[in-house]
């Protein structure tokens, strides 16, 4: 076919329109979705998870960027496989929130005592679940960037002070689900399961009557003036374990060497990160909660001796499930401890 001139520029033309799209749609793809279900203004998201963000667009020099969404993509306990499915190319959440047994090793993080500040015991358990225990075997799918734990969990409530097991009783007290759901029922506890964000409403119209929280969550979700009384372990009561996980598929595509630059800024880098944001949170929320008037206690020793008891319990079964997969639980958890500076 002979091309006339009109032709040859409009095969010119279309030319430069694809080349247009393709350089559009690479531009793109190395623009990652990070959904985020927390509260926008939430000092994990404010001071965790979007300098992340942003350190990864500046360790890749511009060619990965991470938007933050300013809503999320779906419910928070499907967050996990949100990423794994490619609805999120990034997202973050509770193993707890997902309630099959896939992550049993994680569990490693959710017991009590295990450590008094969130930047310590964030690393401990990133060295461990990461390390001994193969965290990323358990986390299918996708690429994990990110493990990590909240300060130490208290016990919240507006009905009585809690010094002893059978102050317990009878009480609705929302978990999170994992470890500490066990713990609170056999403590005596009716236990209900629900996301941060309900939590609000359910306390405020006297669904529940208190709550398994860290402090700065009564300040994040604006609780103080709904509950009166807060009992504390040495250690925390409990805790929660968090992931931060890419889309396997999302992960294969960017470069060796950006890779090589977002992994030195995740994995402990990241853990420390986040601790220092909730610890931060932590200490200001003790203040608000004071001038709230919520009275906070330590367990009398005849109460931890129950806890001790009741939580040895759940241990003991964690460690002889997970060695049938050839992991030592109970080196593992002492090891945790150890870097947590926590006694046992």
């Amino acid at each position: 076919m002979r091309l006339t001139s009109t032709t040859l520029g409009k095969v010119i033309a279309g030319a430069v329109v694809g080349a247009s799209l393709l350089t559009s749609s690479a531009a793109f793809a190395d623009t990652l979705a990070l959904s985020s279900w927390l509260p926008p203004r939430h000092p994990i998201v404010v001071n965790a998870i979007k300098p992340w963000a942003q350190e990864v667009s500046d360790v890749t020099e511009g060619r990965v960027k991470v938007r933050v969404l300013s809503k999320p993509l779906g419910a928070p306990p499907a967050h996990y496989d949100m990423a794994a499915d490619g609805i999120a190319d990034i997202t973050y959440g509770l193993h707890s929130f997902t309630k099959d047994d896939r992550f049993e090793r994680s569990r490693i993080g959710q017991f009590s005592f295990l450590g008094d500040d969130a930047v310590s015991g964030s690393t401990a358990f990133w060295n461990v679940y990461s390390g001994a225990l193969d965290a990323q075997a358990e986390h299918e799918d996708v690429k994990l960037l990110g493990l990590f734990v909240h300060g130490p969990g208290v016990l919240h409530n507006n009905v009585r002070p809690v010094a002893a097991a059978s102050d317990l009783e009878g009480l609705k007290i929302r978990v999170p689900g994992g470890y500490i759901a066990d713990l609170m029922s056999d403590l005596g506890a009716e236990t209900l399961f629900m996301s941060s964000g309900e939590v609000f409403e359910k306390l405020s119209r006297g669904v529940i009557d208190g709550v398994t929280f860290t402090y700065e969550a009564l300040t994040a979700f604006k609780l103080t003036d709904d509950l009166k009384y807060t009992m504390r372990v040495p250690g925390g009561l409990y805790n929660t374990t968090w992931f931060l996980v890419m889309n396997e598929g999302a992960w294969d595509g960017i470069s060796e060497a950006d890779r090589t630059a977002i992994e030195a800024i995740s994995g402990a880098t990241f853990a420390e990160r986040v601790g220092a944001a909730w610890n931060a949170a932590d200490e200001a929320a003790l203040v608000a909660i004071n001038e709230a008037g919520i009275e906070i206690t330590d367990a009398p020793a005849t109460l931890l001796e129950t806890i001790k008891s009741k939580a040895a319990v759940h241990e003991n079964t964690w460690v002889q499930a997970i060695s049938e997969d050839g992991f030592d639980g109970a080196a593992a958890l002492k090891d945790l401890r150890a870097q947590t500076g926590v006694e046992y």
